[in-house]
């Protein structure tokens, strides 16, 4: 079973949506597993404090050493890897996710306020892990996401295996258009290419969409693809 464990001061948002559709099926199916703890518990004194004033000064709060390492401590030692969501992280990728969800979980910790202090991420080697370059309330959103990219990539969690292969990211690229029934929708038809039943022309029609929509939408996308496809196709002769 994959593990789940969460850090929060705000257990009750979770499972969230993560209790619903597929990961919410996987969870009641004993596939994976979540367990929500209150950092608060691990606070000393009767007001269950978790954050002070930094130092040095500035404004907000941030969340408190003593107490953070006290509530990790108390999650039973494995080889889960410890993650703390965090702006400043780095960006969680398929790839990531997809190393995740075959390991056996996760522990996750969920910032607040101004953040942790560092010195309880370098004592506990914590990986700080992005969602991108913008800042939230806290950490349970972002976690809720990181969990629910590698939940569906777990073993019996996905109806059809193929849509973890062919769908954004998987091989570089963005996914090519989608589309389905009425065969015309405001005047627009269906490509006709998709109706033809010809698999060759629909994969080679569904390659260059992709790869279209990474040139015009992700430039960074696109340019590591084309340098892995140089790589894998070796230096032209001239």
């Amino acid at each position: 079973m994959w593990r789940a464990t969460v850090l929060t001061i705000f257990p009750e948002m979770f499972p969230g949506p993560l209790g619903a559709s597929l990961a919410g099926k996987a969870l009641a199916a004993g596939i994976w597993s979540l367990e929500a703890r209150d950092i608060r518990a691990a606070a000393t004194d009767r007001h269950r404090t978790v954050d002070d004033t930094p130092a040095g000064g500035g404004p907000g709060m941030v969340m408190k050493a003593d107490v953070l390492a006290k509530a990790l401590d108390a999650v039973p030692h494995d080889t889960r890897p410890r993650l703390l969501m965090s702006p400043r992280g780095r960006p969680l990728t398929q790839r990531r996710a997809s190393e995740l969800a075959y390991g056996k979980g996760v522990v996750v910790l969920c910032a607040r306020f101004e953040g942790v202090d560092e010195r309880l991420i370098a004592a506990r080697g914590l990986e700080e892990v992005s969602l991108g370059d913008f800042v939230l309330s806290g950490g349970e959103i972002p976690a809720l996401a990181l969990l629910d990219a590698c939940v569906r990539l777990l073993a019996g969690v996905m109806g059809k295996e193929a849509s973890a292969v062919e769908e954004s990211f998987a091989d570089g690229l963005l996914e090519y258009p989608q589309y389905t029934r009425p065969p015309v929708f405001e005047g627009e038809p269906i490509p006709e290419v998709l109706t033809s039943g010809d698999h060759a022309k629909v994969a080679a029609w569904r390659r260059a969409q992709a790869e279209r929509l990474t040139r015009e939408r992700r430039p960074d996308l696109w340019a590591a693809y084309l340098a892995r496809k140089q790589s894998k196709n070796g230096p032209s002769g001239g």
